[in-house]
C-alpha cells in the first residue's frame, strides 16, 4: 500500500469545528449601525417628494409664494382636496384610471408570462429571430407611434374612449423579455417533461406548473405595469379628452388658467398618487414575500 492509497485520520478538534461554520452558515446576519444610518437617509430622501406634496397642499398659493417655503403642514389640506376633486372632475377620472390600469396589468402579466414560457421552454422555428424582433421594439420611441396609432383608433370609431388606451398596452416588450428572463432560470425543464409524461395538457402545464413557478416575478411585473399605466400621460392626454379622462388628463386641466394655484395643484397630485400608495400598502406584503420565496426557491 502507497502512501497515496493511505487515509490519514482527522484531528478531533476539526469535526467540531466544521459543525460549528455550517451552523453558522445558517444564521440570520445582523445589520450594523452604519446600515440603519445608510437606510434611514434613503428612506427620508425618497419620502421628501411625498412629504413636500402634503405640505404644499395643506397651505395657500400665497404662502408658497413667499420665502422661506413652508417646511411644516398648513390648516387648509381638506378644502384643497375638495378644491381639486371638484375642479378636475376626479370621481370619473378615478374610476376610468382603475379599469385602464387593471386591465392593462392582468392582460400584460398574463400575456407577457405566456410569450416569456413560450420563448424560455418551448422549441419552434424563428424563435431567437422573434425574440430579437420583440426586443428590438423597445428601442423605438413611443413618440414616433403617436400618429399612426391615433389615425388607425379614429379609423375604428373609438376617440375619446378608454379602448384606445388600453389596446396598445395589452402586452409590452418589456414583460415579454422580463418573464422569459426570470423563467429560463426558475422554471426547470425537466418538471415540464415529467408533466408531459404525466399526461397534462398543454393548458394545465400553464396552470400547475408554469403560474406557479413565475408568480413571483409576475407580482413585480404586475405592481411595475400598474404603477407605469396610472402615471401614463403622453398617450391618454391625446387619445381622450376631459369629458372621459383618467387621472393623469384631469389633473391637467388643475395647471390652467392666467394664476394656476399650486396649492390645489399640489392637493390634485395627492390624490392622484394615494391609489399607488394605498396598493403598495395592501399587497406590498405579499409582492415582497413572493419575490423572498421565488429567491429562496432559485
Amino acid at each position: 500500500m502507497t502512501t497515496s492509497e493511505l487515509t490519514l485520520p482527522q484531528p478531533a478538534e476539526a469535526e467540531p469545528e466544521r459543525r460549528r461554520r455550517l451552523m453558522g452558515a445558517g444564521k440570520q446576519l445582523h445589520a450594523g449601525p452604519v446600515t440603519y444610518v445608510v437606510l434611514t437617509v434613503f428612506s427620508l430622501v425618497s419620502l421628501a417628494p411625498l412629504v413636500w406634496t402634503a405640505i404644499a397642499a395643506s397651505r395657500t398659493d400665497r404662502r408658497l409664494a413667499e420665502t422661506p417655503p413652508p417646511l411644516w403642514f398648513g390648516g387648509n389640506l381638506f378644502k384643497n382636496l375638495q378644491t381639486a376633486w371638484d375642479q378636475a372632475g376626479l370621481g370619473t377620472a378615478m374610476f376610468n384610471s382603475v379599469i385602464v390600469a387593471g386591465t392593462i396589468t392582468v392582460s400584460t402579466v398574463l400575456f407577457s408570462t405566456l410569450a416569456g414560457f413560450a420563448f424560455a421552454k418551448l422549441r419552434f422555428r424563428f424563435s431567437g429571430l422573434l425574440l430579437l424582433l420583440t426586443i428590438g421594439t423597445m428601442m423605438i420611441p413611443p413618440q414616433l407611434a403617436v400618429v399612426p396609432l391615433y389615425l388607425w383608433m379614429s379609423d375604428l370609431g373609438w376617440s375619446n374612449q378608454l379602448q384606445t388606451v388600453i389596446l396598445p398596452s395589452l402586452v409590452t416588450a418589456f414583460g415579454t423579455f422580463f418573464m422569459r428572463q426570470y423563467l429560463v432560470q426558475a422554471l426547470p425543464s425537466e418538471l415540464i417533461e415529467a408533466a408531459r409524461v404525466d399526461g397534462a395538457s398543454s393548458i394545465r402545464v400553464v396552470w400547475h406548473v408554469v403560474f406557479p413557478a413565475a408568480r413571483p416575478a409576475m407580482a413585480v411585473l404586475g405592481l411595475l405595469t400598474f404603477v407605469f399605466a396610472w402615471n401614463d400621460f403622453l398617450w391618454p392626454i391625446i387619445a381622450l379628452n376631459q369629458q372621459n379622462p383618467t387621472v393623469q388628463v384631469a389633473l391637467n386641466s388643475l395647471g390652467t388658467g392666467y394664476v394656476p394655484d399650486q396649492a390645489v395643484i399640489m392637493a390634485g397630485a395627492l390624490l392622484g398618487t394615494l391609489p399607488l400608495l394605498i396598493a403598495f400598502l395592501l399587497f406590498g406584503k405579499q409582492i415582497v414575500g413572493g419575490i423572498m420565496q421565488g429567491a429562496i426557491k432559485g
